[in-house]
Formats: structure tokens, C-alpha cells, sequence
């Protein structure tokens, strides 16, 4: 059992707090997945858990764990460079665990990962792994200490489809306690049984943390439901209220009127007027008490709030894309052979498949083929967003290079609909989540008004909270689509034209295959 008690997480840099007395169970068996928008403190919790040292840099805290949660296995969001410039052998080596493993003991882990065991005495360079190659060489690693406790920091980022499945097996099967963070929608609604929401209402009050024994989809619908009809609530209790005060104004001003129109003539009109006021000031202090009791508007996180403006369209006839490659290549390999693209105006396409199979590759080079065309107005998202965001640069001077005031007024309006906080505003891109990268990127892409989007896995740092927003705005999109992704949402919700990359080209999917 993992029991964290009265936990309270405070970032050191902007005195902002993270959580605020989080007290939470998970018990043997339990899958919770930790949610929450971007920079609200997730990976900061499950490194709390794991190791309070690896936060004491940039943190504060109080709070304590109890219970025994056994060996804990941390899974970080991303390998150091040290580790990726590294063999395999030597990764797993670095493991306190290894050489006290047997082969029947190291052959019964590859077989649940599904990999071969000698990969793990391979020479092969880890920077060379696959996204799904180089989870399973992670988790092994964490299984060789025998954990009965799983903290994993966004397993199913940069796995393909058929990785996903795995994966989702695998956590629903594993025994001890799995805490994790991912914004695969479609994995988390497969895989949680019980749902830790960190939410940050507004800037400048508390944080709001809740633990729910419930699958994801029941907690979503719930909390929708209930922020429903507490909303309708309120603004039905608001509306009856407007009606009595509107009411009670009309027999006060009666009564003031008559009290001044009285003459000294009539004082016993005078007393019954005053007795008469006395009884409408009080009826003023018995709403001013039901006001004070009245259903409030309930106060949630807001999602991301992202729309493309009007005149983003190409017309339907016209080609974005055109595309025939006999051969692609990274370096000397040969990754497809006779690749064939048309796409068109108002097409959106989800281009799937495994990883490393050359779908990045495949993405740079029509990135470079439509970034020159001066009949469109195209905009690329790398998968590492550092390649087009200024990493030095605030947000505001990304968004606003002219440097002016309005231009800086503007900037900050779009910051705040993302929900960046003043105090991100100010920071370095570099020291933003990813999900905030990629919402500034989008955002940047929103102001220029392109009409050809070329985006490599769009939406793999939402939220779940943000997510269904920002395919809605994606799918909203009158410009042309052409993605890579493995976000089952994405390419169910967005894209109406699906392909598979394969060594022989791209070939059409049926929508049924996702």
C-alpha cells in the first residue's frame, strides 16, 4: 500500500503551489493515472514519490508517505543524454540489479516485454531504438529490482499503435501498484482504475487535488455532469434572486417616495411609513443572507481555448501536396521505395505506422517541399519543438517580435485563452512543459493564419483536460492537415484520410483499423 498524506508542493522560482494537502490510498492492483493541465505539478508528484531529493532543487514540500509501498521503479519522461549516447548493454548494466539476475530470471522479463533476451547484452547505441523499443529497454530496466510499486512519467509518449496495445495490456496485467501520467486518452480510458486530478482553478487560488476510485470515462462524465448542474443550478438560484431584488427595489422606492412626500401634518402616516421601512430593510438583510447561501458557479480548471480564424481555406480543387519519391532515405538506409502522396485542398491525413520506420523523415521532406511554395502558407511542427521554437525567448517575444505595446497586449490575451500563467509568460520556452510548447506553436500558427499545417504527433503533451479541445479546434480547421500520429483520438476525431507507411509507400487505411 502507497498512502501519501497532507502533501503540499510548492515551486520555489514563482512561490506558486502545486498541490496543497493531498492525501491519497493505492492499494495493490491499483492503475491510477495522474491528470491535470500542463505545468500543474504532475511529474513533480511522481518524483516526490519516488525520491523527494530529485524536487528539493526547485520545490518545497510537506507532507509524508506511509504504508509500505515496497520497491519503487520510477520510469523518467525522457533518458539523459548520457544515457541515450550509451549502449543497451550498458544501460541496463548501470542497474544496481542486473548481474544478480539469473538467465531464466532475465528471460522471463524479455517475455513479458516481448523482446528477445540477449537485447539486453546488445551493443546497439539506445539513441537508435525505436519510441517503443526504448520503453520496453525502460521498463526492463525497472523490472530487474523486482518493483512492487510503478511510477511512470508518460510511458506511451513516442510508441506506435501497435506499442499502445502492448503497453495497455501490460499495465492492466501488472500485479503491484502502477501511478502514471500520459495524455493518450484512448490509454487511459483502457488502462485506469482510479483517477488523481490536480487541478489549478484560477491563478492565484489554491490548487484543487482529488483522488477518485473510478475508471477515467465515469470520472470524466461525472465531473461534467456535475459542473452541468451545478452551473444550471446556480444560474437558476441567480435568475429567482434577480427577481426578488428586482422586487424588493420597487416596494423600497415605494415607501422612500411616500416617507418624503408625507407632511408633518399626518405623524401618525409618518410612524407607519418608518414601520413600514423597517420591514423592507429587513427583508433586504434576509436575501442579502439567501445570496450569501446561493449555489456557487463552480470554479474548474478552463481548458485550453484555441481557434483558427476564418479564411484559412484552400480550395478543394486545388493540390497541397503532389508527392512521388521512387526512394527515401535517411543516410544509406533505405527506409520506403515508391512513395505515393496526393493530397488536397481541405484534406485532412494521418499518416500511421511503426516506429522508425521513416514517417518522421517522410514529414521533414514535404515540410521542406511546402515551406517554399509561395502559393501557400504553411507552418511545421517538428516532434522536437526546439527545432522552431527560440528557446531563449519568452513566450510574449515569440509571439510578439515587433515588440510594441499592442502587439504585446495581443500576445498576452492568446496566452491567457492557452492558460499560461503571468508567471510563464515571463519564462524562457526552454524551461516550459512540453504541452505548453506545443500550445504556443499552435498558437503562433493561429496568428500567422497559415492554410497547410504539417504537424509530427500534434498532440502528444495534451492533457486529457485540453486534448478534446484542441481537436476540436483542429478539426474545426478550413486549411489542410497532413500529420503524423499515433493519438487514436486524433486520427479518429481529425482526419478523414488515413494512410499506413510501410517499406512499399503509404497505403490506404480503412478508419475500422485504428
Amino acid at each position: 500500500m502507497l498512502q501519501v498524506k497532507h502533501l503540499t508542493l510548492t515551486h520555489r522560482k514563482d512561490l506558486r503551489t502545486l498541490a496543497e494537502d493531498f492525501s491519497f490510498v493505492l492499494n495493490n492492483g491499483d492503475k491510477a493515472v495522474v491528470i491535470g493541465e500542463e505545468g500543474n505539478g504532475k511529474s513533480t508528484l511522481l518524483k516526490w514519490i519516488y525520491d523527494p531529493g530529485m524536487v528539493e532543487d526547485y520545490c518545497e514540500w510537506s507532507g509524508e508517505i506511509a504504508g509500505d509501498p515496497g520497491p519503487m521503479g520510477y520510469l523518467a519522461q525522457d533518458l539523459s543524454e548520457e544515457e541515450k549516447a550509451g549502449s543497451v548493454y550498458g544501460f541496463c548494466a548501470a542497474s544496481p540489479y542486473f548481474f544478480d539476475l539469473t538467465p531464466k530470471e532475465l528471460a522471463d522479463i524479455a517475455r513479458q516485454l516481448r523482446l528477445p533476451a540477449e537485447d539486453f547484452y546488445s551493443d546497439r547505441p539506445v539513441s537508435s531504438l525505436s519510441g517503443g523499443e526504448k520503453i520496453k529497454l525502460q521498463l526492463g530496466r525497472l523490472l530487474f529490482g523486482r518493483p512492487e510499486t510503478l511510477l511512470l512519467d508518460e510511458p506511451s509518449s513516442d510508441v506506435d499503435l501497435e506499442t499502445l496495445e502492448w503497453l495497455e495490456a501490460w499495465l492492466r496485467g501488472y500485479r503491484g501498484i502502477v501511478l502514471y501520467i500520459s495524455h493518450d486518452e484512448a490509454l487511459i480510458e483502457n488502462t485506469a482504475t482510479m483517477v488523481l486530478h490536480i487541478e489549478h482553478p484560477r491563478e492565484g487560488k489554491p490548487p484543487r487535488c482529488t483522488a477518485h476510485r473510478l475508471d477515467y470515462r465515469t470520472y470524466a462524465q461525472r465531473r461534467s455532469d456535475a459542473i452541468e448542474d451545478q452551473t444550471r443550478q446556480a444560474r437558476k438560484e441567480r435568475e429567482e434572486y434577480g427577481k426578488k431584488m428586482e422586487k424588493y427595489r420597487r416596494i423600497q422606492q415605494s415607501v422612500e417616495h411616500a416617507q418624503n412626500a408625507i407632511t408633518r401634518q399626518n405623524p401618525s402616516g409618518g410612524r407607519l411609513l418608518k414601520k413600514k421601512m423597517h420591514s423592507v430593510m429587513s427583508m433586504g438583510r434576509r436575501f442579502q443572507r439567501e445570496a450569501e447561501d446561493m449555489t456557487q458557479l463552480p470554479e474548474v480548471e478552463e481548458e485550453a481555448f484555441l481557434r483558427f480564424p476564418e479564411g484559412t481555406a484552400l480550395p478543394a480543387g486545388k493540390t497541397a501536396l503532389d508527392l512521388h519519391l521512387p526512394e527515401l532515405q535517411a543516410g544509406e538506409k533505405l527506409l520506403a521505395e515508391n512513395i505515393r502522396l496526393h493530397v488536397s485542398g481541405g484534406e485532412k491525413v494521418g499518416i500511421l505506422g511503426p516506429n522508425g520506420a521513416g514517417k518522421t523523415t517522410l514529414l521533414r521532406h514535404i515540410a521542406s517541399l511546402l515551406l517554399a511554395r509561395k502559393d501557400l502558407r504553411a507552418a511545421y511542427m517538428s516532434q522536437d519543438y526546439a527545432d522552431t521554437l527560440p528557446m531563449d525567448k519568452t513566450p510574449v517575444e515569440y509571439l510578439a517580435p515587433e515588440g510594441d505595446a499592442a502587439s504585446e497586449t495581443r500576445a498576452r490575451t492568446y496566452l491567457g485563452s492557452i492558460r499560461y500563467s503571468r508567471q510563464e509568460m515571463a519564462h524562457p520556452i526552454r524551461e516550459l512543459s512540453g504541452g505548453q510548447k506545443a500550445k504556443l506553436l499552435l498558437t503562433k500558427m493561429m496568428l500567422d493564419g497559415v492554410n497547410v499545417l504539417i504537424l509530427n504527433e500534434p498532440t502528444r503533451n495534451f492533457s486529457p483536460i485540453s486534448g478534446p479541445r484542441v481537436r476540436e479546434a483542429l478539426a474545426d480547421y478550413q486549411g489542410t492537415i497532413i500529420s503524423v500520429s499515433h493519438d487514436r483520438k486524433f486520427l479518429a476525431e481529425v482526419c478523414d484520410t488515413l494512410y499506413r507507411f510501410t517499406e512499399k509507400g503509404v497505403v490506404p487505411m480503412d478508419r475500422g483499423e485504428l
